[in-house]
């Protein structure tokens, strides 16, 4: 019996085998080392139990899945978690501090090295693609395509694909009460970016805020994005008087966590080839919390 569904394989054992005898016979148009690279990434599981063993015992009743969207246990990943991984796409929480890609100061540490080196480990061949990127100081939910397919329908239409992109702001002060900021956005030499409330040859940027929590000295606010523009969310609140706590090139005089107070907190969207409704969410840092203790 075998039940395929998108990038999971599930079949009930019928005698006893060794684990990758029984996938070789159940599996005979892969080839014998794309079926070791999957049971090596402990991605094979017997009756929903992870295993790389490729000798463990399977017994007729048992089920043997395939799920290749669950962690590859193989990956050393610094400073990212996978959250999902489908044969389109790979979502990921990442820290703070980390790019997400390389610079002219900065190629190995970024998320997409370390990604397209874990992909690697499958099949040499194998890639990541850019869909869209957080600043180097944020934390929390990006995602990557692993084809052009699903990298070019997520960035030609990602208003309509992203049905939301919540972030978790703490600002210097007390916000008052929940608002919105649209305006053009220039940058300059210094990779500095600028507001202006007038439209100029800048590209257009909502941010709309809600408190979420405040007290005399600071205030967590959940931001959504109607566009994705670079920096757009640190010059907002610098803008809206309520600089991020942290981001001292954009107006902070307070640094608690050494780092800023921005974080991508939930990520949805329609995924790019299937059309199924995908949802991840991020947990806010502790640090951030423990603010209103």
């Amino acid at each position: 019996m075998k039940n395929s569904r998108e990038n999971n394989e599930q079949w009930i054992v019928k005698e006893e085998n060794e684990l990758l005898k029984f996938l070789f016979e159940v599996m005979p148009d892969r080839s014998k080392k794309s079926v070791r690279a999957v049971l090596a990434r402990g991605q094979v599981f017997i009756n929903d139990r992870s295993t790389s063993q490729f000798n463990d015992k399977v017994v007729p009743g048992d089920t043997v899945a395939i799920r290749l969207s669950a962690p590859n246990k193989k990956a050393e990943l610094r400073g990212v978690k996978i959250l999902h991984e489908d044969s389109d796409v790979i979502v990921v929480e990442k820290d703070a501090g980390l790019l997400s890609i390389s610079t002219t100061n900065e190629n190995d540490k970024t998320v997409y090295r370390y990604l397209s080196d874990y992909v690697k480990q499958s099949y040499p061949r194998n890639m990541v693609f850019i869909v869209h990127r957080l600043d180097r100081e944020t934390s929390g939910v990006m995602v990557f395509a692993k084809n052009k397919k699903a990298q070019q329908t997520l960035q030609n239409n990602w208003k309509r694909i992203v049905t939301e992109r919540t972030y978790i702001a703490l600002v210097e002060g007390r916000v008052e009460k929940d608002g919105s900021i649209t305006s053009w956005l220039t940058e300059d030499k210094t990779l500095t970016m600028h507001s202006s409330k007038t439209e100029n040859h800048g590209k257009k940027a909502t941010t709309r805020y809600e408190i979420f929590k405040t007290n005399r000295k600071q205030t967590m606010l959940k931001v959504n994005l109607e566009t994705g523009r670079k920096n757009q969310i640190r010059i907002h609140m610098k803008e809206l008087g309520h600089p991020i706590v942290g981001d001292k090139k954009y107006g902070a005089i307070t640094n608690p966590f050494r780092r800023i107070g921005l974080h991508a907190h939930v990520l949805a969207f329609n995924h790019p080839i299937t059309g199924q409704q995908l949802r991840f969410e991020s947990e806010i840092p502790k640090p951030f919390m423990l603010a209103f203790k």
